[in-house]
């Protein structure tokens, strides 16, 4: 299955950074880089990553799957969904200018656009929408979550 073509996003950071293909190996280097940035391993857990792209002079990850996925934290009972793309700008403890990720509040879909762990308790971390609604939980819930996909 041929996957359509980044966005002009992603094609405008691609020039200096690192790129990897395939599951496995995009899996395995998403993991290494939340761990250098301090953040949970099990953040993201996409299915069927056939690309990950870090550019470490400006920040910007992204991942790209074959479909649509949604991921269910048993341990804090959320529903998350995964475009095909997912980008960011990541730094010490934080992802901002999120696309490509939403959460399900009550009976509606909440795009998510920051997620930061606080500096003062490292054991919280908080997803932010851009119209202000927040939501914090425990670092734990996302360390690894190899559960229902």
């Amino acid at each position: 299955m041929k996957m359509a073509s980044p966005s002009p996003q992603i094609d405008s950071h691609r020039e200096q950074a690192e790129i990897y293909n395939g599951e496995a190996l995009c899996n395995q280097k998403a993991r290494e880089l939340f761990d250098k940035f301090h953040l949970p391993k099990g953040l993201l857990p996409m299915n069927d990553l056939n690309e990950m792209g870090f550019n470490s002079i400006t920040g910007f990850l992204w991942l790209r799957q074959q479909k649509k996925s949604e991921f269910r934290f048993k341990s804090i009972g959320k529903t998350v969904a995964y475009e095909t793309e997912v980008t960011a700008f990541v730094e010490d403890r934080r992802m901002r200018r999120l696309t490509g990720i939403k959460t399900k509040e009550m009976m509606i879909w909440i795009t998510i656009s920051d997620i930061s762990i606080d500096d003062n308790d490292p054991t919280k971390i908080t997803f932010s929408s851009s119209s202000g609604l927040s939501k914090t939980f425990p670092v734990e819930a996302f360390e690894d979550e190899e559960q229902s996909k």
